[in-house]
């Protein structure tokens, strides 16, 4: 008759769920590697603690989603010793990639990123790689449009910074001074940041895409409009009743 193991069920189910626990670790760490070796310079972010923040703000207005320090312009780099340790000393950290150093991301709603990708793919046009931020957005990462020679950048009306993204409810384009988080970066609610091109792809230039995403998004504002109207126009005619 086989013995039964000394060792409490208990003890066993914890250490194979701190077994499972170190080998999703290791593949954020490797996840975040990727990102750091396709060039694209990182900093550590506020991480989700349920549906709040890991920082010590209270009542966050953006939890898990802004850079733990201030100084995370200079902080940003691709260098994978510095990233590992930033990752070793908090397995739970989330992850930014600053802007207008080596790229930019045309940032967009998910539904109009969605109906771009198809007739970008219909047209031919070449994607760099793409991800997308639950539960309603999607990245297009590109090449800068800022150059060495800052007295030559040239502004746009769709600039945004982390300060003023509730200012651009549609297109966001992010250069010099603003940030987008990356996987493996986790957001309130348990969703995430998934790649649906990987940061090895080449970057395009961004004029290549701003057409159809202008197009997609006023497009989704139109639909939007449009529901939004019915919606009023149902409840008055209830309230009328």
């Amino acid at each position: 008759m086989e013995r039964e193991s000394r060792i409490p069920r208990w003890l066993r189910r914890g250490a194979r769920g701190a077994a499972a626990a170190d080998a999703a670790a290791a593949r954020r760490r490797e996840d975040l590697l990727l990102v750091a070796a396709a060039g694209f310079p990182l900093a550590r972010a506020a991480h989700p603690q349920g549906y709040g923040c890991s920082c010590e703000r209270i009542g966050c207005p953006t939890p898990g989603r802004h850079a733990v320090s201030f100084a995370w312009h200079t902080e940003a780099t691709t260098d994978p010793a510095r990233v590992t340790r930033w990752f070793d000393a908090d397995p739970e950290t989330n992850v930014i990639t600053a802007t207008g150093l080596t790229h930019d991301v045309l940032d967009v709603p998910l539904a109009a990123g969605e109906a771009a990708l198809l007739r970008l793919d219909g047209e031919g046009v070449e994607l760099g790689p793409v991800a997308v931020v639950d539960p309603d957005r999607m990245l297009f990462f590109t090449k800068t449009r800022t150059p060495d020679d800052e007295e030559e950048w040239w502004p746009c009306e769709l600039d945004c910074h982390p300060e003023t993204m509730d200012e651009h409810p549609g297109l966001r384009w992010h250069c010099r001074a603003s940030y987008v988080l990356v996987p493996p970066s986790r957001v309130p609610g348990g969703g995430g940041v998934r790649w649906l091109r990987g940061p090895g792809h080449p970057l395009p230039e961004p004029l290549t895409l701003l057409e159809a995403l202008t197009d997609a998004c006023a497009d989704h504002n139109t639909r939007d409009a449009a529901a939004g109207e019915l919606d009023h126009d149902q409840h008055a005619g209830w309230y009328g009743r």
